[in-house]
Formats: C-alpha cells, structure tokens, sequence
C-alpha cells in the first residue's frame, strides 16, 4: 500500500509542479516540462518558446526557480535545462494558453476559436479540434466543438499522432474550459509511401530548416543548458507581445453572428 501511496503522491506533486510552471513562466511560452532522476539530482528539462524569459536578466530567473522547485516541491538538486519550442503552434499547452490569455482580454470565444484552429493548421498541423465549454453566452452552460483537418479519435494512431492539453478561463460569466486536441504529421508513419519525380535533380535546400544550437551558460555553481532554435521567424520578445499582435490580426476574421447580422 505505501508503494501505490507514493506513486499518487509523485503525480499528484507532478500536477501541482505543471500548474506552478503554467502560472509562473506563462510568458516565457510554457508547453512541458521533463523531470527524470539522476544519481546527482533531479534533472528538470523546460519546454518554453521563449529561453531568454526563463533564464532571466544575469540568471535570476532560473536561480529563483532552482530554488522554488528544490523548497516547494522538494525536488533534490534540481538541474534545468532549458529547451526552445521548434514550432509553437504544434504545441497544445502553447495555444491552449494563448487561447486563454485571448478569452480573459474580452476576444469573443469564437473569433478566438476560428484564430486558434487558423494558426495551428498553418503551423504544419495534420488536423485539429478546439471544444470549448461553460458559460460562453448566457446563464446556461454550453459546448462547442470545432474540427479542421485529419484527426484520428481512437486506436493506435489516435494515441501516437494526436497531444492535447486542457486550459480553464476564469471570465466575468463564469467558468470556460478549452480543450485542443492536435495530430502532427511527423508523428505519423505511412504505411504506403508515393514517389514523386522531382523536377530538378540535385542537392535538397536546406536554408529554410531551422538549426539547432546548444549553449551552456554558467550561472553561480550550476551550469544551465540551452537548447535555441536559429532561424525562427517570429520576432516577438514575450508571449504577451504574441498576444497583443494577435489581437489586431484577429479583428480581421468575421464571426458567424456578424455574418447573420449583414444577411438580415
């Protein structure tokens, strides 16, 4: 009994570690995070789109979070390591927090909802569903499921191909829950493969592929390990400064209900 009694123990530190890491680094582009012991500590591997928020100006950021994980949720020798997401908008926990920060700023839940599933199919996605669910327009509670693409809902490629994660916003209605379930076309193998004749012969352009480099950067005692993508085309310093974007180019998309307004 003491051994099931500790593995509920550690999921149940797990779930509180990741709500902690949602809330403390949600500028920084929180996806996940990897935690695995060692004979030295624990090692702590951080999921973010952006490296530079979670180090922290002269390592302040990551000694402040060494010491949180180490006191709060006793982590022994916590040993992070930092590692930047390739394509952000294949990330469920990415876009269910972009998704929530557009929902708390008053965005109405289906210019939010039609935005999200544009970017993520954008982004390379082989199929995408948004549910949203709660008070989204009056008293009574409702659900809407909106699906774009190829997306398996069960089986072995369901459980291969497909992430979701789960967002909760607080609005001045109530409470709304945002699922986003995506499937990645790298994950998938094909059984049948079609060949097709490339019309020059040659070497492959490799300019466009992103390069990954890895730094180490000496903060106090620990060393911490970076992993940045090179050659990513979004410019924005925070996720704030995403969202803020997002906001004007999200005024261009036209609802339904404007739609039955101009057909009236």
């Amino acid at each position: 009994m003491s051994a099931v009694k500790n593995v509920i123990k550690d999921n149940y530190n797990m779930m509180l570690l990741k709500d902690y890491l949602r809330d403390a680094i949600k500028d920084a582009g929180f996806s996940h995070a990897e935690i695995s012991k060692t004979p030295v500590g624990t090692r702590v591997a951080l999921h973010v789109t952006r490296p530079g928020i979670v180090i922290g100006r002269k390592g302040t950021g990551i000694r402040a979070l060494t010491d949180k994980l180490a006191t709060d949720f006793g982590l022994k020798n916590p040993q992070i390591s930092v590692v930047e997401i390739e394509k952000p908008e294949l990330s469920p926990s990415v876009m269910c927090n972009r998704m929530q920060s557009h929902l708390e700023r008053g965005t109405a839940f289906r210019r939010a909802t039609m935005w999200t599933l544009k970017q993520i199919m954008e982004g390379g996605a082989m199929g995408v569903q948004i549910t949203i669910s709660g008070k989204l327009r009056g008293d009574r509670s409702a659900f809407e499921k909106h699906t774009q693409g190829i997306l398996p809902r069960a089986g072995h490629h369901a459980e291969i191909i497909v992430d979701e994660d789960i967002a909760h916003v607080k609005t001045a209605m109530g409470l709304i829950g945002v699922r986003i379930r995506i499937a990645k076309k790298e994950k998938l193998i094909p059984e049948f493969e079609m060949k097709v004749e490339k019309a020059k012969k040659g070497k492959p352009d490799k300019s466009d592929k992103p390069v990954i480099k890895v730094e180490e950067i000496v903060i106090g005692d620990n060393k911490v390990e970076v992993i940045k993508v090179e050659g990513k085309k979004d410019n924005a310093e925070s996720e704030s400064a995403v969202i803020e974007i997002e906001s004007k180019k999200m005024e261009t998309i036209e609802t339904l209900e404007e739609e039955e307004a101009k057909l009236k």
